[in-house]
């Protein structure tokens, strides 16, 4: 029996894709899994430090990971018109932020890297967890934040007004949907588990799909502040056929993401391959 420790988020989006993996409905008696669920700056950290063997991350963190883990291929989140939101309170355009105060989500997520690879002048940052965002910029502590998760479905009822979709712009430059996470496996689980839990993985998310309503109790236990409605719409979002699969096109957007923080010096250049051999 191996026992893996097992780190994603309490978004729907996570719960949603893990629930089947969890609860034994799909999977191998050879396998057993310990959960943590913490937000994904907090997976982060812990990726960076070796002690999950299997996590939710995001995208950016890639670039600082990729010789003590791997992408796997399915479970990710990576889609069309789900990318970050710059939002303001009190300014309506991105050339107006230049030098003030902006909040992003943590030091290692997608969201800060996609603003930083759009104008890296943009540098007077705010590191908060993502829930505290919204409130941080409608009361004044920062001048605009970097929105993810549910966020986007809610910005307005906080006053906010947005100024960017980095989704939108990163389609525009590159042509590519964009890469906001995955998950990775430690190259030293060995090949063979890796490519059992990816099959796995891939089988949960499938699982998801053909049992609708299934995991919604699951699903609703840790996003307790979410409306339905939201949590549906989440899940929508961030849960599609990449999810099961990234293919060649999601495969290419992650490489062109972590080609492009190379270049801009946001991750450290790398000789080693995001996907096991």
């Amino acid at each position: 029996m191996h026992n893996l420790s097992l780190g994603y988020s309490p978004c729907p989006n996570d719960t949603f894709i893990f629930y089947p993996l969890v609860h034994g409905l799909v999977g191998s008696p050879e396998f057993s899994f310990s959960e943590r669920l913490e937000d994904v700056e907090t997976l982060n950290r812990l990726a960076l430090s070796g002690e999950l063997d299997i996590t939710k991350i995001s995208s950016h963190l890639l670039g600082f990971i990729r010789q003590d883990y791997c992408l796997l291929r399915s479970g990710g989140a990576l889609g069309r018109g789900c990318g970050p939101l710059v939002v303001s309170k009190r300014f309506n355009e991105m050339g107006e932020i230049k030098g003030k105060r902006i909040a992003v989500p943590g030091r290692y997520t997608t969201a800060y890297l996609l603003l930083r690879i759009f104008n890296p002048e943009l540098d007077n940052i705010v590191f908060l967890p993502f829930h505290e965002i919204m409130g941080a910029v409608a009361s004044g502590e920062v001048d605009a934040g970097v929105i993810i998760h549910e966020s986007r479905f809610t910005y307005p009822e906080h006053g906010l007004k947005k100024l960017l979709d980095l989704g939108e712009w990163w389609e525009k430059e590159t042509g590519h949907p964009i890469p906001l996470g995955g998950i990775v496996a430690k190259r030293s689980l060995g090949k063979e588990t890796i490519a059992t839990v990816d099959r796995m993985l891939k089988a949960s998310v499938e699982y998801g799909f053909a049992h609708p309503g299934e995991a919604n109790s699951y699903i609703r236990a840790h996003s307790q502040e979410m409306s339905e409605e939201i949590c549906a719409a989440h899940i929508k979002l961030y849960v599609n056929s990449f999810s099961i699969d990234l293919g060649t096109e999601g495969e290419a957007a992650v490489v062109t993401l972590l080609s492009r923080a190379e270049a801009a010096g946001l991750v450290p250049r790398s000789s080693e391959g995001i996907f096991l051999p």
